[in-house]
């Protein structure tokens, strides 16, 4: 089979006449063939969304010519936020983690079993705990206990990490700590948590115990970008499991760590595939 390079268009902007008709054409008339295309026109912000893949016979496809002519021809004309990667492009992250560590363990094995494109650069906890699990597969790991007194010089040094690493995604997989305002703003739309409820119900410490203590039939998990507000990101992905009055929160807990591991895994795949677009406090997903 003849190799062919593919790549990743990722568009957005106020919605405009034209939009798909200009990208299509561009793409026409340069032999690229299309293979996949999701758009979404929301008609309460009047915001477009466009995530299309596409590939080329030719076998490397100059980006820095396609990204000066793409932009000259299409981006400039409708003024809008684009990016462009290739599929099979490896992601740059960094993993945090306190003591819990089944999120931890299934992004490790995804990443490693080419689940993923994603390389980990750094595993970063709170605790020493997980040191011999970064240690198996060849991860530098940086223990950088937390407390209130030198929470922020310890967020610095994470952020530092970040950018010295040069990291794109940062994902905390059961991470229990509050980050600052600072740390939230540096990372919009570059960090993914996971909170081990069906959000907006039961935020906050101990969502098990709160829902044992109402006497939820299902509990859930929930993915999102994080943000100042404390668990009120904009949602990537959810999922529920059924439960019932036998399950104590122990019990809850148990049940909670597969979906837990599940959601968060999900949502790092939709990220890294760049189908995730943030809307305000929403997102728009094509999966």
């Amino acid at each position: 089979m003849k190799k062919t390079d593919r790549l990743i268009i990722y568009i957005s902007g106020k919605d405009q006449k034209g939009i798909v008709a200009s990208v299509s054409d561009y793409l026409y008339r340069r032999s690229f063939n299309i293979t996949e295309l999701d758009q979404f026109n929301d008609p309460f912000s009047e915001n477009f969304f466009m995530r299309l893949e596409f590939s080329s016979e030719k076998s490397d496809v100059d980006l820095e010519d396609f990204k000066n002519s793409f932009s000259n021809e299409v981006i400039n004309k409708f003024n809008l936020d684009w990016e462009i990667k290739r599929t099979q492009s490896v992601t740059p992250i960094i993993i945090m983690a306190s003591l819990a560590d089944h999120c931890l363990n299934d992004l490790l094995y995804r990443i490693q079993s080419n689940d993923l494109n994603a390389v980990v650069k750094a595993i970063v906890s709170n605790h020493e705990q997980l040191k011999e699990r970064a240690e198996q597969y060849n991860i530098p790991f940086y223990f950088l206990p937390v407390t209130d007194l030198n929470r922020q010089d310890q967020e610095q040094k994470m952020i530092q990490i970040y950018k010295e690493t040069k990291s794109e995604l940062l994902v905390l997989a059961r991470y229990m700590q509050i980050l600052s305002k600072e740390t939230t703003a540096f990372f919009k739309g570059k960090a993914i948590n996971i909170h081990h409820s069906f959000l907006p119900g039961f935020k906050g410490g101990k969502p098990y115990h709160q829902a044992y203590t109402r006497g939820v039939k299902m509990i859930g998990a929930t993915a999102h970008y994080i943000t100042n507000d404390l668990d009120e990101g904009p949602i990537i992905d959810q999922e529920v499991i059924k439960v019932n009055h036998a399950m104590n929160p122990e019990k809850l807990i148990f049940m909670g760590k597969y979906i837990e591991s599940l959601v968060l895994t999900r949502a790092v795949r939709l990220h890294l595939d760049k189908r995730v677009f943030l809307n305000h406090g929403r997102t728009v997903v094509f999966d």
